[in-house]
């Protein structure tokens, strides 16, 4: 159900102006119940959830995002992802503060380096709306603010002192929350290191706040190309004509979107449901990138579904719609393993002449090896150039390790005192 601003009492008097303009949008966020209570038909559960969790993590939604709530489903896939429940207190013994350990992997305040050439940047802990399924509750949303200069100066300084990074994802909170001029102020910066080749912004304004992308943010940020943008549509209603409007503003100026759905259980954990939004991302230049399983952050076990349901999506995508309309579907692994793919599998059974295979009909196929399998490096020169960054499995193929294992095991231990006890004894 779509409603129009001015059919919802609370903002009755509210100028078209005032609607289109992000700063109104933003000022005029739903934060308290008793907003939240002229807006939609309230069940217990959720005003016993709202009252619960203010201080855990904020409410806010936007006026445009709650406009497009059903008021009197107390199932809409809308209003699930933007307002508290109880079952937000339920904490699993499996659940974690920073179930993805970001703070370990975090060398300066704000910054985390976890994959060899990339690093995640938080500019903001504020977003314009607080996504109920978050899973950087620890951080966004406790004070609303923008991160301080001084912080921003100091990850600079690191990505400008490691010249393996090339990639900088801006995000928070949110990467547009931030005014055009400090987010100017950053890319500036960034953009005066050379071996940065690529920036993105993490936002979800297209989908929650489509009134923040203005013509003018736009033209700003032509002039940091290569610059690209994912944000965070998890269902087809949230696909409106603003968002797709301001989704077209980006791409015009050159940006190209990727999206990034999070698994949502009773959301948009069904294949025709997921079918429907990547298949209206595509049709309007948005890129289906990942699919997330609901991370192990506190309080949002309700929202997870079981891995086999992603799978379940993913096989029920493949081959039934256009390949780049498929997106990964990933476990953002516990304890910063980083994102692990997850597919239905196609490959049966192998021999060293042939392979097995099946395709999206379950019809089973078999694929001829070549008689020659050799393979030899073709002396392109980058062996050389990446020789000394080798990482976990490089070294096998590199021939640098026969084997990896974790340090910690009794056995590890085990041999390194056996080590020191037999140098001791030669």
């Amino acid at each position: 159900m779509n409603r129009k601003y001015t059919d919802i009492s609370l903002w009755k008097n509210v100028t078209k102006t005032q609607w289109n303009d992000w700063k109104w949008q933003n000022a005029n966020r739903i934060t308290i119940l008793e907003e939240l209570e002229q807006v939609v038909d309230m069940t217990k559960e959720e005003s016993e959830g709202v009252k619960a969790n203010l201080k855990k993590l904020k409410m806010a939604i936007t006026p445009y995002y709650a406009a497009l709530m059903d008021p009197d489903n107390h199932n809409c896939p809308i209003r699930s992802q933007a307002i508290p429940t109880i079952h937000e207190n339920n904490i699993s013994k499996y659940d974690h503060i920073d179930p993805l350990h970001e703070l370990k992997d975090s060398p300066v305040k704000g910054l985390t380096h976890r994959y060899p050439d990339r690093v995640l940047m938080l500019i903001s802990n504020k977003c314009f709306m607080y996504c109920r399924h978050c899973t950087r509750r620890r951080f966004s949303g406790q004070d609303d603010n923008n991160i301080d200069f001084n912080t921003i100066k100091k990850s600079i300084t690191y990505i400008e002192n490691n010249t393996e990074i090339r990639d900088v994802l801006l995000s928070g909170g949110d990467a547009l929350c931030v005014t055009d001029k400090h987010l100017e102020y950053i890319l500036e910066n960034l953009r005066q290191i050379k071996h940065v080749e690529i920036i993105r912004l993490g936002t979800r304004a297209p989908v929650v706040m489509p009134q923040r992308i203005t013509q003018e943010l736009c033209d700003m940020l032509k002039k940091f190309h290569p610059l690209w943008l994912n944000t965070h549509f998890n269902h087809p209603k949230e696909l409106t004509d603003e968002a797709i409007k301001a989704c077209n503003t980006i791409v015009d100026a050159g940006i190209p979107i990727g999206n990034q759905s999070v698994l949502l259980k009773n959301i948009n954990d069904c294949p025709y449901i997921m079918k429907t939004l990547v298949q209206k991302l595509v049709k309007n230049r948005i890129r289906p990138y990942y699919i997330y399983q609901c991370d192990l952050s506190e309080g949002i076990e309700h929202f997870r579904t079981s891995v086999t349901a992603g799978i379940e999506i993913i096989e029920m995508l493949r081959g039934h719609t256009s390949g780049f309309a498929i997106p990964s579907f990933v476990v953002d692994a516990p304890g910063g393993g980083g994102k692990i793919p997850i597919n239905p599998q196609y490959l049966i059974s192998q021999s060293t002449d042939k392979i097995i295979l099946r395709n999206f009909e379950g019809a089973v196929y078999s694929y001829t090896e070549p008689k020659d399998k050799s393979h030899k490096c073709q002396n392109c020169g980058l062996c050389k150039k990446y020789k000394q960054s080798y990482h976990g499995i490089e070294k096998l193929y590199q021939n640098e390790h026969i084997c990896i294992t974790p340090s910690n095991t009794p056995r590890e231990k085990r041999r390194a005192k056996n080590l020191i006890y037999s140098e001791s004894n030669f």
